[in-house]
């Protein structure tokens, strides 16, 4: 039998509700939900779920498993929520390489394509196979300590940020390009970003928007002290490192995908590449990135007299 995991946003009633939804879509075509053990715990002690949901989850309706089995056994992921949301699921799924599509209960999310309006259909076409995977690129982060000795190994969709621990003080760093130093400054903290981050906390932070399909590594100094501290823009063959100097006297704080957190103490080192593994989202609709951007943001157009692409 298929099977497809169902990964909710557990604490919002909406999701729930198109939870239940959902399963019982699913059934009707003979394709199986799989929960996670963890998030049927969460949904079971909360006040949110209904009779009905309550009794697919304890009734057998849905198979629960533990993250790593659940992941193993499924060929799609269905995400109920918000970018948040999907980057909590992408932390179950990506080492089994299951594709992920997302059904938007956020505020502005990019990761997310479908509505919870249209979730009837949009269950139909991911059941019949109708639907593109639009791989994006993810980062890899090494730590280490102030004696070369590796620590810790990360990956992130949006971004790895390094930011100071404490708000009274800055960060003292050197920023390394392709094994190069290129500048020095104290600042609040450096992001590094991937494409899709761009448009997240690097895009507020003040830096590029980069269509999705550009494979780029994106470095963003923040409130940097320095004549020049630009946002720069990087290839998959580029390494970027940022170096904690020895004479900082407090705490960073290194946080992945706004979830994961390490403490980095003075004289540490992070390396960020552009990892093999991507990400695999699933779309529904080849839908331009331009006019995404427009709608997430609400950018005016008004006014706007192109022929589109492929005019003569």
């Amino acid at each position: 039998m298929r099977r497809f995991l169902l990964y909710a946003h557990t604490g919002r009633e909406a999701a729930l509700t198109a939870l239940t939804a959902i399963v019982t879509e699913m059934r009707h075509h003979d394709v199986r939900g799989v929960l996670i053990d963890e998030q049927v715990d969460e949904i079971l002690s909360g006040d949110l779920a209904d009779a009905d949901l309550r009794s697919l989850l304890t009734g057998g309706a849905v198979d629960v498993l533990d993250s790593v089995s659940a992941a193993d056994a499924v060929e799609l992921a269905i995400v109920l929520g918000g970018d948040g949301t999907i980057l909590r699921a992408l932390e179950v799924v990506r080492e089994a390489d299951v594709p992920v599509h997302g059904v938007n209960l956020g505020h502005v999310g990019f990761l997310a394509e479908s509505e919870v309006a249209d979730l009837a259909f949009t269950v139909r076409r991911l059941l019949a196979g109708e639907y593109v995977i639009e791989p994006r690129s993810a980062l890899d982060v090494r730590v280490f300590d102030a004696d070369d000795r590796l620590l810790a190994t990360h990956w992130a969709l949006n971004e790895a940020s390094l930011e100071k621990a404490d708000r009274q003080k800055m960060l003292l760093v050197v920023i390394e390009i392709d094994g190069r130093p290129v500048s020095s400054f104290g600042c609040d903290g450096v992001l590094l970003s991937t494409s899709t981050g761009s448009t997240a906390y690097a895009f507020s932070a003040g830096g590029p928007v980069v269509w999705p399909e550009v494979d780029a590594l994106v470095v963003v100094p923040l409130a940097a002290h320095a004549l020049f501290a630009r946002p720069l823009v990087l290839g998959r063959s580029s390494q970027a490192a940022v170096e904690i100097s020895p004479e900082n006297r407090d705490l960073g704080v290194l946080t992945l995908d706004g979830r994961r957190v390490e403490e980095i103490r003075p004289g540490m080192r992070l390396e960020a590449t552009l990892s093999e593994q991507s990400v695999r989202l699933v779309r529904l609709h080849r839908t331009p990135f331009a006019d995404r951007l427009v709608e997430k943001f609400e950018l005016p157009v008004e006014g706007w007299r192109g022929r589109g692409p492929g005019a003569a």
